[in-house]
Protein backbone atom coordinates (compact mmCIF):
# COMPACT_ATOMS: atom_id res chain seq x y z
CA UNK A 1 0.00 0.00 0.00
CA UNK A 2 1.12 3.50 -0.72
CA UNK A 3 2.24 5.95 1.94
CA UNK A 4 0.09 8.55 0.17
CA UNK A 5 -3.06 6.69 1.16
CA UNK A 6 -4.85 8.26 4.08
CA UNK A 7 -4.72 5.14 6.22
CA UNK A 8 -3.40 1.62 6.00
CA UNK A 9 -5.34 -1.55 6.89
CA UNK A 10 -5.14 -2.13 10.63
CA UNK A 11 -5.18 1.57 11.47
CA UNK A 12 -8.11 3.15 13.29
CA UNK A 13 -10.75 5.28 11.60
CA UNK A 14 -13.07 7.31 13.85
CA UNK A 15 -16.72 7.59 12.88
CA UNK A 16 -19.36 9.87 14.37
CA UNK A 17 -22.79 11.16 13.46
CA UNK A 18 -25.77 12.95 14.81
CA UNK A 19 -29.15 11.26 15.28
CA UNK A 20 -29.93 11.50 11.55
CA UNK A 21 -26.79 9.57 10.64
CA UNK A 22 -27.02 6.62 13.04
CA UNK A 23 -28.27 4.12 10.45
CA UNK A 24 -25.78 5.15 7.77
CA UNK A 25 -23.01 5.09 10.38
CA UNK A 26 -23.80 1.46 11.19
CA UNK A 27 -23.55 0.53 7.52
CA UNK A 28 -20.28 2.36 7.03
CA UNK A 29 -18.72 0.84 10.16
CA UNK A 30 -19.13 -2.54 8.52
CA UNK A 31 -17.64 -1.24 5.27
CA UNK A 32 -14.62 0.18 7.11
CA UNK A 33 -14.07 -3.19 8.74
CA UNK A 34 -14.22 -4.91 5.36
CA UNK A 35 -11.53 -2.50 4.13
CA UNK A 36 -9.34 -3.72 6.99
CA UNK A 37 -9.64 -0.77 9.37
CA UNK A 38 -10.29 -0.73 13.08
CA UNK A 39 -13.29 1.46 13.87
CA UNK A 40 -13.65 3.90 16.73
CA UNK A 41 -17.38 4.66 17.02
CA UNK A 42 -17.85 7.97 18.81
CA UNK A 43 -21.64 7.77 18.79
CA UNK A 44 -24.42 8.28 19.13
CA UNK A 45 -25.92 4.83 19.56
CA UNK A 46 -29.57 5.85 19.19
CA UNK A 47 -31.69 8.14 17.05
CA UNK A 48 -32.56 10.35 20.03
CA UNK A 49 -31.92 13.98 19.10
CA UNK A 50 -28.33 15.18 19.67
CA UNK A 51 -26.23 18.15 18.57
CA UNK A 52 -23.92 17.47 15.62
CA UNK A 53 -21.16 19.87 16.80
CA UNK A 54 -20.54 17.70 19.87
CA UNK A 55 -19.85 14.67 17.69
CA UNK A 56 -17.89 16.59 15.07
CA UNK A 57 -15.61 18.04 17.75
CA UNK A 58 -15.16 14.59 19.35
CA UNK A 59 -14.17 13.12 15.99
CA UNK A 60 -11.68 15.93 15.33
CA UNK A 61 -10.20 15.54 18.81
CA UNK A 62 -9.75 11.78 18.34
CA UNK A 63 -7.63 12.46 15.26
CA UNK A 64 -5.71 15.31 16.88
CA UNK A 65 -4.96 13.06 19.87
CA UNK A 66 -3.73 10.23 17.64
CA UNK A 67 -6.50 7.82 18.62
CA UNK A 68 -7.57 7.64 14.97
CA UNK A 69 -5.75 8.19 11.69
CA UNK A 70 -8.77 9.67 9.88
CA UNK A 71 -12.52 9.98 10.20
CA UNK A 72 -16.02 9.73 8.79
CA UNK A 73 -18.54 12.36 9.91
CA UNK A 74 -22.26 12.10 9.19
CA UNK A 75 -25.24 14.32 9.88
CA UNK A 76 -28.51 14.93 8.08
CA UNK A 77 -27.00 17.12 5.38
CA UNK A 78 -23.31 16.59 6.12
CA UNK A 79 -22.86 20.35 6.22
CA UNK A 80 -23.09 21.02 9.95
CA UNK A 81 -20.80 18.24 11.09
CA UNK A 82 -18.21 19.10 8.41
CA UNK A 83 -18.18 22.71 9.65
CA UNK A 84 -17.64 21.49 13.22
CA UNK A 85 -14.72 19.27 12.16
CA UNK A 86 -13.13 21.97 10.02
CA UNK A 87 -12.91 24.34 12.99
CA UNK A 88 -9.94 22.26 14.19
CA UNK A 89 -6.42 22.91 12.94
CA UNK A 90 -5.06 20.19 10.67
CA UNK A 91 -8.47 18.68 9.97
CA UNK A 92 -9.80 18.75 6.43
CA UNK A 93 -13.35 17.43 6.25
CA UNK A 94 -14.73 17.15 2.73
CA UNK A 95 -18.46 16.88 2.16
CA UNK A 96 -18.78 14.72 -0.93
CA UNK A 97 -21.73 13.54 -3.00
CA UNK A 98 -20.22 10.90 -5.27
CA UNK A 99 -17.12 8.86 -6.06
CA UNK A 100 -15.63 11.61 -8.23
CA UNK A 101 -15.70 14.23 -5.46
CA UNK A 102 -14.42 11.65 -2.96
CA UNK A 103 -11.41 10.98 -5.17
CA UNK A 104 -10.77 14.69 -5.73
CA UNK A 105 -10.99 15.37 -2.00
CA UNK A 106 -8.13 12.92 -1.50
CA UNK A 107 -6.09 13.64 -4.66
CA UNK A 108 -6.11 17.42 -4.46
CA UNK A 109 -7.03 18.33 -0.88
CA UNK A 110 -5.57 15.48 1.19
CA UNK A 111 -8.87 15.42 3.09
CA UNK A 112 -8.59 13.39 6.28
CA UNK A 113 -12.29 13.32 7.16
CA UNK A 114 -15.06 12.15 4.87
CA UNK A 115 -18.33 14.00 5.54
CA UNK A 116 -21.64 12.63 4.31
CA UNK A 117 -25.26 13.70 4.39
CA UNK A 118 -27.42 10.83 5.62
CA UNK A 119 -30.60 12.32 4.15
CA UNK A 120 -29.09 12.82 0.69
CA UNK A 121 -26.74 9.85 0.28
CA UNK A 122 -28.21 6.41 -0.45
CA UNK A 123 -26.39 3.56 1.35
CA UNK A 124 -24.90 2.07 -1.84
CA UNK A 125 -23.61 5.47 -2.93
CA UNK A 126 -22.13 6.01 0.55
CA UNK A 127 -20.41 2.62 0.29
CA UNK A 128 -18.89 3.56 -3.08
CA UNK A 129 -17.83 6.98 -1.77
CA UNK A 130 -16.20 5.46 1.31
CA UNK A 131 -14.23 2.97 -0.76
CA UNK A 132 -13.09 5.67 -3.20
CA UNK A 133 -12.07 8.00 -0.37
CA UNK A 134 -9.96 5.43 1.46
CA UNK A 135 -8.34 3.89 -1.64
CA UNK A 136 -7.33 7.14 -3.37
CA UNK A 137 -3.87 8.60 -2.88
CA UNK A 138 -2.99 12.23 -2.28
CA UNK A 139 -1.17 13.45 -5.40
CA UNK A 140 1.13 15.85 -3.58
CA UNK A 141 3.13 18.13 -5.89
CA UNK A 142 1.42 21.47 -6.48
CA UNK A 143 -1.46 20.33 -4.28
CA UNK A 144 0.84 19.91 -1.25
CA UNK A 145 1.70 23.61 -1.33
CA UNK A 146 -1.99 24.49 -1.33
CA UNK A 147 -2.86 22.08 1.47
CA UNK A 148 -0.02 23.57 3.57
CA UNK A 149 -1.74 26.95 3.30
CA UNK A 150 -4.87 25.50 4.90
CA UNK A 151 -3.03 25.15 8.21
Amino acid sequence: MSEKLLAQPGETIAIASDHAGVELKATLKSDLGQLGFKVLDLGPATTDSVDYPDYGHALAQSIADGKAKAGVAICGSGIGISIAVNRHAGLRAALVQDEATAKLARQHNDANVLALGARSTPPQTAHDILKAFFTTEFEGGRHARRVEKLG
